[in-house]
């Protein structure tokens, strides 16, 4: 089920549309989106995220640091490892609208 969306009349602030655009920036770099996309649906701990993307443990920190921060991502503690999946359903929802987008044909190309 796909969470309540808010009216996008709603975003007329120029905080609210600053806040988005921080977080497109953020989604927009290519590591830290193949770091959410791991977290996406079950928890993962930091080394396991370096050692699958082949990126080393301080920048998958770095990055999960800066997506916590802008509440992409959450952290759960379990002993001595932290684990980090997503946020909460509109972040996969975003995620897995836009790969529903880019898997459709483009409607311009086939009207050419």
């Amino acid at each position: 089920m796909k969470p309540q969306r808010r009216p996008l009349s709603n975003m007329g602030t120029e905080e609210d549309i600053s806040q988005l655009a921080e977080l497109f920036r953020l989604m927009g770099d290519t590591s830290r989106l193949r770091i959410i996309l791991k977290c996406l649906h079950t928890p993962i701990s930091v080394s396991d995220i370096a050692t699958q993307l082949e990126l080393s443990q301080s920048l998958v920190s770095h990055h999960l640091r800066l997506l916590r921060t802008a509440r992409v991502v959450r952290s759960e503690r379990r002993g001595k490892q932290v684990f980090y999946v997503a946020a909460d359903e509109h972040i996969q929802c975003v995620i897995e609208d836009m790969v529903a987008h880019i898997s459709e044909p483009d409607q311009n190309e086939e009207d050419d």
